[in-house]
Formats: structure tokens, C-alpha cells, sequence
């Protein structure tokens, strides 16, 4: 069961259809996954139950993201091509238990004419919650399904020339 109050989550409508918007997700996460002008790479990442998930964040000056380089690794707990995926840093790569932060999970599914898009963050305590919020977790995800968001809804040309 959730608890609200230890979640942060933003949504957002995108008008493209799912299938063009799960394409983005998976295939140009780079694209998206943190607020420019920092920028992604991906350590590994393994799209399937179990998987690598490490995605390395940089600031503009080259910084590593505020937990450091080396804590951004975790798992794929959950994996459903076409509809969402669930990652936690709380393991890395096989199943090794690692000071927990957060459950993350991404979501689609059809909304009229386009994509409900819904990012969430579930914490273990009040006060991680809170240190995330400090971090600028309304402003960062909400920019981050903004840039998705921009990505989906671009024309098709647009996209080939990416």
C-alpha cells in the first residue's frame, strides 16, 4: 500500500500517442531524464525485470548530481514494455542492498487523443521526502516531463534528425 505522504509525483498529458511516447522513454532517455543543461549518460542499463539501471547526471561545469556519480546506480524492479518501469537505488546490480533513497517509477497509458504521463518518487521516511523536495523535485521532474513531453509531441522529421 502507498503512503501518500511519502511520495512526490508529477504527471502531465502529452499529446502524442503511447507507443511514440514509450519509444522516447526507452530508446532516447538521455534526451529527457534530467533538467538541461545537465546532461545523461547510461553506466548500463538493462531493459527487463532485474536490470542495470545506471544513469550518470552532469552539470554544465561537469559536476556529478548532489548523491555523487557513484550512487546513481540501482535496479529495475519492474518492467512492462508499452506501459511503465519501476527502479530503486536501494540495490545495485545483483541484489546487492545499498543506503536507500527512493522507488522511482514512470508510467503511460492512453489519454484521449494522447499519453497520461506519471513520474513518482516513493521515499522510506518523512525526511527523504523532504530532502528531496530541497533538491527541486517539483522543478526538476517537472522539467524533465516538459522535455519529454517536447521530445513526443515533436514533428516526425524532427525526430529523425535527432
Amino acid at each position: 500500500m502507498t503512503r501518500p505522504e511519502l511520495e512526490l509525483s508529477v504527471e502531465r498529458h502529452i499529446a502524442a500517442p503511447p507507443a511514440r511516447v514509450w519509444q522516447i522513454i526507452t530508446d532516447r532517455i538521455t534526451e529527457w531524464w534530467c533538467p538541461k543543461p545537465w546532461t545523461t549518460t547510461i553506466g548500463k542499463l538493462e531493459w527487463r525485470q532485474g536490470g542495470a539501471f545506471h544513469l550518470v547526471m552532469r552539470g554544465p561545469a561537469g559536476e556529478a548530481d548532489c548523491q555523487g556519480e557513484d550512487d546513481l546506480g540501482g535496479v529495475l524492479l519492474e518492467y512492462e514494455p508499452g506501459r511503465r518501469f519501476i527502479f530503486t537505488d536501494a540495490l545495485s546490480e545483483g541484489w546487492h542492498p545499498r543506503d536507500p533513497f527512493l522507488v522511482g517509477s514512470f508510467e503511460i497509458e492512453p489519454d484521449g487523443d494522447g499519453t497520461r504521463y506519471r513520474a513518482s518518487a516513493r521515499h522510506w521516511t518523512a525526511e527523504a521526502v523532504e530532502q528531496h523536495r530541497k533538491m527541486g523535485f517539483e522543478q526538476g521532474w517537472g522539467a524533465v516531463a516538459d522535455q519529454l513531453a517536447a521530445l513526443a509531441e515533436a514533428p516526425e522529421r524532427a525526430l529523425a534528425d535527432a
